[in-house]
């Protein structure tokens, strides 16, 4: 019998083995063809106990029945639908259209499957053990899933088009040649993209990819000693939220639910650097108990990230660097113990509306932390930090950080101008406490009204004066440009004249760090 004939008829050809002919009679049934002998050891497609050829099939003859296979019985929808089955050769679907459903559950594949620019409706590998999965540029109608395989040499899904939901949930991914796991550059996810409890050793990247709704990888362990990074997303688009969050081992919904009592929590843990500059995400980017293993010259970069919640909630990390310059987010929330020490947080450019600290986060600790990220002067994180205080109503604060954003920047004057602001900050608090001012003016005027009365200066033109009078004197002296009419009618000589000199002099210097103060709170900044 011919194979064109076979096919016409949906008779298997003469050449196929008995677990082949076993295969073709389910296509075409649409039933699930299950070589599986019941021993969980034996079946382990993972395992290093061997399949023999009564439960092997041909990859020719699967790419056979996907992509011009027999006809469906009648009343039935042919579909592929294998467990506990071994596939030979190289699986190469590459450039073609698949219509019938796919399902191999607990398979496992001799060498690579191949499906660079196939087309499918659906295709769900469940636990297999894969060499490599090629699929750059594959399109799916519906779902891509991927969870619990193995894949020893990595996988490339590079512009793929998954229409709706792509599931690489505790998937054991090894780096190809190239020191890549999950290469998806330009990936594009109609709906969810969940990589939950995923292993990934070596970088994952996913320059410019498009999620539709959210990006899970709750509960991931990204292990990337070899190279920089170890998740590398820069430009990435996510529809709602990005998850680098704990997941629930042993749960049977991982996604988006609180593990029952006394389910073993795995958080997300990262070794290597993570890039997600330039990301765009609707809802949040996600943090909480992230933990973060760094070296020197590796760091969480989110330069330029634009999202309406950062939630910095992970554990500090040790090493490496944080870097937040350029992002704009609208609510961060974030914990006192989550920065890094100074040094190793950077966020030039910085914008953020509302604080929302997740317990005690006291002023001082939020004046380290804009420290920390300066490690030379600039007034930009303060003024930001006095803005989103101001505008929640807590105007001392804002004063407060206001303040010490100008004794950070006498550190930078020279020795002169540093006295100057010594003199500043200790009279009046660079304006920021006013008050100061009237108490100063009010002991110098008590003073020297107490030092002049003693004083019995003649006058300089003979009847020409008003009448001796040491408090108004004295106030005259404190008050610059307004005249009391009393300075210039005496001649003050010796100990007296220095007095009046100096009393001159604070009243200027008085008049003008209060005014200095009154112009930058006029300016609200």
């Amino acid at each position: 019998m011919t194979e064109g004939a076979g096919i016409r008829d949906g008779d298997p050809p003469d050449d196929l083995t008995a677990a082949e002919i076993g295969m073709w009679q389910a296509f075409r049934n649409g039933s699930v063809y299950d070589l599986s002998s019941g021993d969980t050891v034996v079946d382990d497609p993972h395992g290093g106990h061997p399949w023999d050829e009564e439960r092997t099939v041909r990859a020719r003859i699967v790419c056979w029945l996907l992509l011009d296979g027999p006809p469906a019985l009648a009343g039935r929808v042919s579909s592929l639908k294998l467990v506990g089955v071994r596939i030979s050769d190289t699986m190469d679907l590459a450039g073609g259209t698949v219509v019938p459903y796919v399902e191999l559950r607990g398979c496992r594949f001799d060498r690579e499957v191949r499906l660079p620019e196939a087309r499918f409706t659906t295709l769900r590998l469940v636990d297999c053990a894969v060499p490599r999965l090629e699929a750059a540029r594959v399109h799916t109608e519906g779902d891509l899933h991927l969870p619990r395989c193995r894949f020893h040499n990595g996988v490339r899904l590079t512009d793929a088009h998954i229409g709706t939901d792509l599931l690489l949930n505790q998937a054991i991914v090894y780096r190809d040649r190239s020191g890549r796991s999950i290469a998806a550059d330009g990936i594009s996810v109609g709906q969810d993209l969940q990589a939950e409890m995923l292993e990934s050793h070596g970088e994952l990247s996913l320059r410019g990819a498009s999620i539709g709704v959210s990006l899970s990888l709750r509960g991931a362990r990204l292990v990337n000693p070899y190279t920089r990074l170890a998740l590398n997303a820069p430009q990435l688009t996510v529809g709602r939220t990005l998850y680098l969050t704990p997941a629930g081992v042993g749960s049977p919904m991982l996604s988006g639910r609180t593990p029952a009592r006394g389910t073993r929590i795995q958080r997300f843990a990262c070794q290597g650097g993570v890039r997600l500059d330039d990301g765009r995400f609707g809802d949040a980017v996600d943090l909480e108990r992230a933990r973060f293993t760094f070296t020197d010259d590796q760091e969480l970069s989110l330069r330029r990230i634009q999202t309406p919640e950062l939630r910095f909630l992970g554990e500090r990390p040790e090493r490496g660097g944080v870097v937040l310059s350029g992002a704009r987010v609208v609510n961060l929330m974030d914990r006192a113990d989550a920065w890094p020490d100074p040094g190793l947080l950077h966020m030039g450019g910085f914008t953020y509306e509302n604080l929302v600290p997740r317990g005690p986060f006291p002023l001082e600790r939020r004046l380290e932390w804009v420290a920390a990220a300066t490690a030379e002067y600039n007034p930009e994180p303060y003024e930001r930090l006095a803005a989103v205080l101001r505008n929640g109503g807590e105007d001392e604060d804002a004063r407060e950080v206001l303040l010490a954003k100008q004794r950070r920047r006498r550190e930078t004057l020279p020795p002169a101008a540093k006295m100057w602001g010594y003199a500043q900050d200790w009279m009046v608090a660079y304006g920021y406490q006013p008050g100061r001012a009237a108490v100063w003016m009010a002991v110098l005027w008590a003073a020297s009204s107490v030092a002049f009365a003693y004083a019995d200066p003649p006058p300089l033109k003979g009847t020409e004066h008003p009448t001796w009078n040491p408090p108004l004197f004295a106030l005259d002296l404190l008050l610059p440009v307004i005249d009391l009419g009393q300075v210039g009618f005496w001649q003050l000589s010796g100990a007296w004249q220095w007095l009046a000199a100096a009393m001159i002099l604070l009243g200027w210097i008085l008049a003008t760090t209060v005014a200095t103060g009154a112009t930058r709170m006029l300016r609200r900044s």
